[in-house]
């Protein structure tokens, strides 16, 4: 079984553990809650295993690279991100109702990898350009910080439905506290703050060594600065005008829309940047 088929795998995996996550916040049972973080558990285990197979494939191949290379390779280290940040907030703050909102964003960018006709799945030699240490770390930290955005988003769509006028509904009651969760965005937002920065940063050096400039203009750097200024915000206001509550939310899924926008929306663009349908 080669690396594609276990992320394929993967991906039904992580779709099974949302989809129990759904259960556990509709029926109010706590067995589907278990049931769903084990499996979470278990498809963290295999994009492990499927992401190092990958990598040892690529050597088998006389290529020899990380597999962070490429959109379908991206979108693989996005979902395990996101259900490894996840389960720690799980873990954290003892709540399993969390994972009806986030978990489907990692299945989503399974399923978009594994499944989508435009996506190839195939190990490729790298260019010159790519060929950089720093691109690794540059990868790393800005679906670091992705993925915590992403996490961010869930809870914030868990505010705005608690606190929606007309009060609680019998599945919002289960939720944290508008206060926790409040408190929870925020915190995913300086985590995602923190590694896009460095994103940014050491993208700028992989840059100079790759182009001889640390800063083009392309779509994809124009539009990480965009993304970088909303959550810019979103903190400030927080810090200094003391916003809380569904501002903040608000911003928060503003925020992610960008972050898609930046991953997805600028490959329709012509850029360095454009990871097209590879």
């Amino acid at each position: 079984m080669n690396s594609s088929s276990i992320l394929s795998i993967v991906t039904f995996v992580y779709g099974l553990s949302a989809l129990l996550y759904i259960i556990c916040l509709i029926f109010r049972k706590d067995a589907p809650g278990r049931a769903a973080t084990w499996t979470a558990i278990l498809g963290v285990a295999g994009n492990i295993l499927g992401v190092g197979l990958r990598w040892v494939e690529s050597y088998q191949l006389g290529y020899g690279h990380a597999p962070l290379s490429n959109l379908y390779e991206s979108l693989v280290f996005f979902a395990w991100a996101i259900v490894t940040i996840y389960l720690f907030v799980e873990r954290r703050y003892k709540n399993r109702v969390i994972g009806a909102f986030t978990m489907p964003l990692a299945f989503l960018a399974m399923a978009y990898a594994s499944l989508s006709p435009n996506i190839s799945d195939r190990i490729q030699p790298l260019i010159p350009a790519l060929k950089s240490n720093w691109l690794i770390a540059h990868v790393i930290t800005c679906f670091l910080g992705y993925a915590g955005f992403a996490i961010a988003f869930g809870i914030s769509l868990m505010y705005v439905v608690r606190e929606r006028p007309g009060g609680q509904g019998p599945v919002s009651s289960r939720f944290p506290e508008p206060a926790t969760l409040d408190d929870l965005t925020h915190k995913m937002v300086q985590f995602g703050f923190l590694f896009l920065s460095i994103g940014i940063i050491t993208g700028a050096v992989w840059a100079n060594s790759a182009w001889g400039r640390y800063w083009g203009w392309d779509p994809k750097e124009t539009w990480s600065l965009i993304t970088w200024f909303v959550y810019a915000t979103l903190l400030h206001a927080r810090l200094m005008r003391g916003w809380r509550g569904r501002k903040i939310a608000y911003i928060s899924i503003l925020g992610f829309m960008a972050v898609l926008f930046t991953y997805f929306g600028v490959n329709l663009l012509p850029g360095l940047h454009s990871y097209g349908a590879q």
